[in-house]
């Protein structure tokens, strides 16, 4: 499990590749030996410059980067003793998957028996013991990247960069590599910097995640707290799904904030980044904690809203409401006897606690570089 001591450190770093434009701005982030860190965020928002910088392979334009104490920004990528994972592989197609396990260690000139020991280790924690004679061209997608997780853990780096390790694998395959990924995590104990923009996989694999927009870090923390309690509207959108209602905040205590709706009502939600009186706010509320008012009674908050559609996802079902002011609104409820019939048009009251909304600004918009 990690440590509580900073084992790598981003100060102050900023990239830039055309003298104006800062792709990165202000990063700063404190990872603990072990920790498994994911950098989420769409495409451009500059989370896989920031895993470029670290592994060496861009400059840094100014700011610190440290590995356990040391300053590596000026120090050649083969000297930093990273391991990294593709989303390609890039494994050596000429070389027997014993050989491409073997090429690390040769090149750090280790014994050869101590170079077979180790590439029969690693070769049983991926389960490839049967495979170890075959090329890369002879394995299936999953079993290239169980490779390629092995190769870049078999000569202990103190890091491993994952960029978008699983993008290329289909669904259940990316599942089956989430679990494997993770349970060599565990087992091993090694630092991960993983780079996605798949929120489900974020949320599953890390110990916290950074999710970035434009260039800045929105918000840093373990999954759960990124999901239940969102800094901002970026990240309560980017991570899951959230109903938003447009009011005006007209009370404020120590943990709540009173909101008028633009079509009246008056509800409750948690205070977040948004806490003046008259204040334009708005309130995210997951689909999953809204639900219809006969199952609250008179303990949540209620707006009408007519029922335009559903549609049958498996598992749970999706209604889909509109308030009397257009705001659309979405309900997931669990496919059971609790799940209600509604007529199209019909008006009917939809609830959810204070505690399970927030009153959110939005957010900032970035500064000119």
């Amino acid at each position: 499990m990690a440590g509580d001591k900073a084992f790598l450190q981003f100060i102050q770093v900023k990239k830039t590749y055309d003298h104006r434009t800062l792709v990165v701005k202000d990063f700063n982030l404190e990872v603990a030996k072990g920790e498994f860190i994911t950098l989420l965020g769409p495409s451009g928002s500059g989370k896989t410059t920031c895993l470029m910088m670290l592994a060496g392979f861009e400059d840094v334009t100014s700011g610190e980067i440290l590995i356990n104490g040391r300053q590596v920004t000026s120090i050649p990528p083969y000297e930093r003793n990273i391991g990294m994972v593709f989303q390609q592989y890039a494994l050596f197609p000429h070389m027997t998957i014993r050989e491409n396990l073997a090429y690390p260690l040769k090149i750090r000139k280790q014994p050869r028996q101590a170079i077979n020991a180790k590439v029969n280790e690693y070769l049983a924690l991926v389960e490839l013991q049967d495979f170890a004679n075959r090329y890369p061209g002879q394995l299936s997608g999953g079993q290239r990247q169980r490779v390629a997780l092995a190769r870049a853990l078999i000569f202990a780096p103190d890091i491993v960069l994952m960029d978008e390790p699983l993008g290329a694998l289909d669904k259940k395959l990316r599942e089956q590599m989430q679990f494997e990924i993770k349970r060599l995590h565990e087992q091993l104990g090694f630092t991960v910097i993983y780079v996605t923009h798949d929120q489900t996989e974020a949320l599953t694999m890390s110990d916290r995640i950074a999710v970035f927009n434009q260039g800045i870090v929105q918000q840093c923390a373990p999954p759960h707290v990124l999901y239940e309690r969102p800094a901002n509207l970026f990240v309560a959108d980017f991570i899951g799904e959230s109903n938003k209602l447009s009011g005006r905040i007209e009370a404020v205590d120590d943990q709540e904030v009173s909101v008028r709706l633009s079509d009246g009502a008056l509800v409750r939600a948690r205070k977040a980044n948004c806490t003046q009186v008259g204040q334009p706010t708005t309130v995210s509320v997951r689909p999953e904690k809204l639900t219809f008012t006969d199952r609250l009674g008179n303990a949540g908050n209620q707006v009408r809203a007519r029922f335009l559609t559903s549609h049958y996802v498996g598992e749970y079902i999706r209604y889909h409401f509109a308030t009397a002011d257009g705001t659309e609104l979405v309900v997931k409820n669990m496919n059971d006897s609790s799940a209600p019939r509604l007529e199209p048009q019909q008006e009917i009251s939809l609830a959810w606690l204070p505690q399970d909304s927030q009153a959110l600004d939005r957010p900032e918009a970035p500064t000119p570089s």
